[in-house]
C-alpha cells in the first residue's frame, strides 16, 4: 500500500490497481503522504473518512430499517475501509529498519493483519449470503408463522420486529422500511461525488493509483443501486418483499470474493511466493538504467599510479559485460524484497563488482515503488559459447545431502568417544 507501497494490492494492494472484476486491492500511496496539502492525499483520505462513515450508517440504517441489502452493503464498504486502515495501522511498522532478531524487516506484520482483516470480510460476508438464502427459502417455501420462527432463531438481531410497511405477508418480517432508500440513495451520490472528484485529479496528475480509487468509488456507487433498487422494489411492487434478500446475497457474493481473494493473497504473502511479473519488469528495466549510468561523474575511480584516475568500470563495460541473468524475490507486507543475479567477466575484482551493485542497487531502490532490499549475486559470465546452468534455485542443499539420516557429523564420531575433536571444558559442553 504506500509508498511506502507499494501496493496493496496489493493488492493488492507499477504494482498499481488492475481491475478483473470487482478487486479490493488498494494501492494507498496517497494515504501514507505526509504532505496533506496535496490534492491527491486529500482527496483519497476524504475517501477513507467517507468509507468508515458509510459503513457505519449503512450498517445501522439496515438494521433499524430492516433491510439485509443494506447490510450486506455495509459488509461491502468494509471491504475497501480495511485495508486503508490496515496500511494507516501497519506503515510505521512495516518500514521499520530490520533488527538482528528480525533480519528481513517487519513487513510481514502487515500480512499477519491483512489476513485477519481479509478473513474476517470473508467470514461476514458468508453470514450474510446465509441470512439472505434463509430469509429467501422462509418467502418461498414456509408459511408466514414458520418463516417468522426461522428468522427469529435464525438472526438474534430480529429482523421479524415489524420495521417495515407491511407489504409482504409475514415472510421474513415484511419490507424494510421505505427509509433505507434514502439512506442507500445518499450513499450512492456520495461515491458518486467521490468517483468525479478523484478522477479529476487523476487525470490531471496522469495517476493510475488515483483513478484506480476512482473506479472503487463508481463500483461501490453501483452495489449502492443494487441496494436501493432491492429496497425500492421490495416497498413498491406487490408481494415483492423478496427482492431485499436477493440484493443482499448479491452484494454479499461480491464481499465473498473480494474477502476471499485478500485473503488468499495475505496467504501467498506469507509463504513467501514470488514477486508478479509486472514487478520483475519493473525491476529489470531500472537494473539495465542503472547500468547504463555507470561511467558518468559519479562512478568510482581508481588512480592508476600515474597521477590520473580511470574509472574502476567504464559505461561500456557495464552496458555490454554486466548481464542480468535472474531475478526473484518475495513480498513481504508493503516491501519487495529483491534478488538478483547479475553476470560479470570472471576476471573482475571486488571493487569493480561493488561499483556495479552501488549504481543498480540505488537506481532500483529509488524508482521502483515498494523495494526495500536489493541483494544482488554475482557469478562469471560464461566463456564463448559455454551455456551456463540455469541460476533458480541453486542455494539450496540438495535433498539427497541433509543430514537427517545422521544428524551427527561423521567426523566427530571418529575417536569412538561420542566427543569428536573437542575438549570437554567440565561443565558438560566441549570446545570448538
Amino acid at each position: 500500500m504506500g509508498t511506502a507501497q507499494q501496493t496493496r494490492s496489493h493488492a493488492g494492494h507499477g504494482h498499481g490497481h488492475h481491475h478483473h472484476g470487482h478487486h479490493h486491492h488498494h494501492d494507498n500511496t496517497y494515504l501514507t503522504s505526509t504532505n496533506k496539502n496535496d490534492a491527491g492525499v486529500r482527496i483519497t483520505r476524504i475517501g477513507l473518512y467517507s468509507n468508515l462513515g458509510m459503513a457505519i450508517a449503512k450498517g445501522a440504517g439496515g438494521y433499524a430499517f430492516n433491510s439485509q441489502s443494506m447490510i450486506a452493503d455495509a459488509w461491502h464498504s468494509l471491504t475497501d475501509l480495511a485495508s486503508d486502515v490496515l496500511t494507516l495501522a501497519t506503515v510505521s511498522w512495516s518500514l521499520r529498519s530490520p533488527t538482528p532478531a528480525f533480519p528481513q524487516g517487519f513487513g510481514k506484520v502487515e500480512s499477519l493483519g491483512s489476513l485477519g482483516v481479509s478473513s474476517m470480510l470473508l467470514v461476514g460476508g458468508l453470514f450474510m449470503c446465509v441470512s439472505s438464502c434463509e430469509s429467501l427459502y422462509a418467502h418461498f417455501f414456509l408459511d408466514a408463522e414458520a418463516a417468522r420462527q426461522l428468522l427469529e432463531h435464525g438472526h438474534s438481531h430480529g429482523h421479524s420486529h415489524g420495521h417495515g410497511h407491511g407489504h409482504g405477508h409475514g415472510h421474513g418480517g415484511g419490507a424494510p422500511s421505505l427509509h433505507a432508500a434514502w439512506l442507500a440513495a445518499g450513499t450512492v451520490a456520495v461515491k458518486e461525488w467521490l468517483y468525479h472528484a478523484t478522477m479529476k485529479v487523476a487525470r490531471d496528475r496522469k495517476s493510475s493509483v488515483l483513478a484506480s480509487n476512482a473506479v472503487h468509488h463508481r463500483v461501490d456507487s453501483l452495489t449502492g443501486i443494487v441496494a436501493l433498487a432491492a429496497i425500492l422494489g421490495a416497498n413498491l411492487l406487490h408481494d415483492a418483499t423478496w427482492l431485499d434478500p436477493v440484493g443482499g446475497l448479491f452484494i454479499s457474493l461480491l464481499v465473498i470474493r473480494a474477502g476471499f481473494s485478500n485473503t488468499l493473497s495475505a496467504l501467498y504473502e506469507l509463504a513467501d511466493r514470488s514477486i508478479d511479473e509486472d514487478v520483475r519488469a519493473s525491476v529489470a528495466k531500472y537494473v539495465r538504467r542503472g547500468l547504463a549510468e555507470i561511467g558518468t561523474d559519479t562512478a568510482a575511480t581508481s588512480n592508476t599510479g600515474t597521477g590520473s584516475e580511470r574509472p574502476l568500470v567504464t559505461n561500456a563495460q557495464a552496458t555490454t559485460q554486466v548481464h542480468l541473468r535472474d531475478i526473484t524475490g518475495v513480498k513481504s507486507g508493503q516491501n519487495y524484497l529483491v534478488d538478483l543475479e547479475l553476470g560479470v567477466p570472471a576476471q573482475w575484482t571486488v571493487e569493480q563488482v561493488r561499483v556495479v551493485e552501488a549504481a543498480v542497487r540505488t537506481r532500483v531502490g529509488a524508482k521502483v515503488r515498494g523495494v526495500r532490499r536489493v541483494r544482488i549475486r554475482f557469478v562469471p559470465n560464461p566463456d564463448s559459447g559455454e551455456v551456463l546452468a540455469d541460476p533458480a534455485f541453486d542455494e539450496f542443499i540438495r535433498g539427497d545431502v541433509s543430514p537427517r539420516s545422521s544428524p551427527e557429523p561423521e567426523e566427530e564420531e571418529e575417536n569412538g568417544n561420542g566427543h569428536g575433536n573437542g575438549k570437554s571444558n567440565g561443565k558438560g559442553r566441549k570446545d570448538l
